[in-house]
């Protein structure tokens, strides 16, 4: 090895929906995002929430911002009450949004709960594998734009979409 050489191996993967990731790049809507995690909220109540929060936005903008999460696919409308005549929408998020970095003296305790959970995962992941490794590999290869990319990628993505999924669920049970 050279001195500009050196061993290099993956530790982790990082996701990023092009969607998301610029619905989700403006600050506001990262907050907004978080707060209908919490509960479903009108616009006002989040052009009320933001404004506690010393975010001063008009409504019509948190309305934008709102549609823009929505046209990604992170908030939906979760139930509609009339009013006054009118019709409230009250939204909510269906997707967490996580942007956060493990503190640098962490990241051994970390890595030792990695080694400790790959091989609880390994059956769990060769069983998912036995019952939909057909439609995973299908799937991947819908995703994978072109023939001279690695449908491995495309297959460790979808793994990891049914990890974070399963773990959501499992986590709203508790």
């Amino acid at each position: 090895m050279s001195a500009f050489e050196s061993d290099v191996e993956l530790a982790d993967i990082v996701v990023r929906d092009t969607d998301v990731s610029s619905a989700v790049d403006e600050p506001v809507r990262a907050m907004i995002l978080d707060m209908l995690a919490e509960r479903a909220m009108t616009v006002d109540d989040v052009h009320e929430e933001l404004t506690t929060r010393g975010f001063e936005k008009t409504t019509n903008t948190v309305r934008h911002h709102i549609n823009e999460l929505r046209e990604a696919g992170l908030v939906e409308i979760e139930r509609l009450e009339e009013r006054r005549g009118g019709t409230l929408k009250f939204y909510r998020a269906n997707t967490i949004v996580l942007s956060y970095a493990v503190p640098e003296e962490s990241r051994r305790e970390i890595a030792e709960m990695a080694e400790w959970m790959g091989p609880r995962l390994e059956p769990l992941i060769d069983e998912l594998l036995d019952e939909y490794g057909a439609d995973i590999e299908r799937i991947a290869g819908e995703m994978t734009p072109c023939e001279h990319c690695r449908q491995q990628k495309y297959e460790t993505y979808l793994l990891l979409t049914v990890l974070r999924r399963g773990f959501v669920d499992a986590y709203a049970d508790e």
